[in-house]
C-alpha cells in the first residue's frame, strides 16, 4: 500500500511547533555554543575572540570532579527511584480500578504544589530541630533534641530531595507498561511450573522494559543538571554542575565559561540519550 504524502495542511499544522523549537531550543543552543568559544573582559562582557581555553579549563581539575559527582548523584537517584517506584507502580497497575484511581491521585498530588515549596518543606523536616529529629527523639532513637542527627546540607539530604522529586517520573511510565500487561501470560507461566522469580524475570520484566527505559530517561537526564535542590538542601558543602553553571552566569559574571559548561552538559545529555536508546534497541531485540 503506497504511503500517503504529507499535505500542505500538515506542514502548516507543524509550523507553530517548528517556530517554537527554533526560537527557544535551537537558537539558544547555538548562542551558547558561540559564547563557549569567546572570552570576557574586566566588566564581564562577552568578547568575541575565538579560544578553546574555556574547554581546557572545564575538562581539568575541579570541574571534572563536579561533572563526575553530578553523574554519580543522577545515577544513584535513578537507581533508588527504580528500586522504590517499580514495585509501587506494579502494585497500582494490578489494583482494582477504584483503588488504582486513588493511588494514582496520591502519586500526582506533589505536582499540585510549587517545586520550591516542596524543597523548603524538606528543609523544615531535615533541619537540626526539625520534624525528623523530633520524631527520632520521641522514639528514643537519639538521646535528645540537643544532639540532633545532622542531615540538612549534606549529600544525603540532596539525595532524599532528588528521589522525592523524581519518583513520580519513574513510576508513571512503569505504571503504563504494567497496566497493559496481560494477566493470562503470568497465569500461563505459573501453570507451566515457573517459580515466581522466573515469572518476574522472564515474563513481567521484559514486558515492562519500555516503561523502565522511559522512566530512566525521564529521571537520569534532568537529574544531572538539577541545581535548585542541591542549593537548598546541600548548601555550599558540595557543588554540582547545575549550581556551577548558575554561579558562572550570576556571581562570577563569566558567561563564556558558563556557556562552556552548558555545552558540555548538553553533550552529556545527548550521550545519555544515545546510550539509553542503544540499550533499548538491545532490549527490544
Amino acid at each position: 500500500m503506497p504511503t500517503k504524502r504529507p499535505t500542505i495542511l500538515s506542514y502548516l499544522l507543524m509550523l507553530p511547533i517548528a517556530i517554537w523549537l527554533a526560537a527557544f531550543v535551537i537558537a539558544p543552543a547555538a548562542i551558547m555554543v558561540v559564547y563557549s568559544f569567546c572570552t570576557r573582559d574586566e566588566l564581564g562582557e562577552v568578547v568575541y575572540q575565538f579560544t578553546t581555553d574555556n574547554y581546557h579549563r572545564a575538562l581539568a581539575g575541579v570541574y571534572w570532579s563536579i561533572f563526575l559527582r553530578s553523574i554519580e548523584l543522577a545515577a544513584l537517584t535513578t537507581a533508588l527511584c527504580l528500586l522504590i517506584g517499580y514495585p509501587a507502580a506494579y502494585f497500582i497497575a494490578r489494583s482494582s480500578p477504584r483503588t488504582r484511581s486513588t493511588l494514582l491521585l496520591l502519586v500526582m498530588i506533589p505536582f499540585w504544589t510549587s517545586f520550591l515549596i516542596r524543597a523548603y518543606a524538606w528543609m523544615t523536616i531535615l533541619k537540626d530541630q526539625g520534624l525528623l529529629n523530633a520524631s527520632l527523639t520521641w522514639a528514643k532513637l537519639i538521646p535528645s533534641i540537643m544532639n540532633p542527627t545532622a542531615l540538612l546540607y549534606t549529600p544525603t539530604a540532596v539525595l532524599i530531595g532528588m528521589v522525592y522529586s523524581y519518583l513520580p517520573f519513574m513510576m508513571l511510565p512503569i505504571y503504563v507498561s504494567a497496566e497493559k500487561l496481560d494477566p493470562s501470560l503470568i497465569e500461563a507461566a505459573m501453570d507451566l511450573g515457573a517459580p515466581p522469580l522466573s515469572v518476574f524475570r522472564r515474563v513481567i520484566l521484559p514486558l515492562t522494559r519500555p516503561g523502565i527505559y522511559a522512566g530512566i530517561l525521564l529521571v537520569f537526564v534532568p537529574a544531572i543538571g538539577m541545581f535548585a535542590i542541591q542549593d537548598l538542601l546541600g548548601g555550599a558543602s558540595h557543588i554540582y554542575i547545575g549550581t556551577a553553571i548558575t554561579n558562572q552566569f550570576g556571581l562570577a559574571r563569566d558567561m563564556p565559561f558558563g556557556a562552556t559548561l552548558g555545552v558540555l552538559l548538553m553533550l552529556l545529555f545527548i550521550l545519555s540519550f544515545a546510550l539509553l536508546g542503544r540499550r533499548q534497541a538491545v532490549w527490544n531485540d
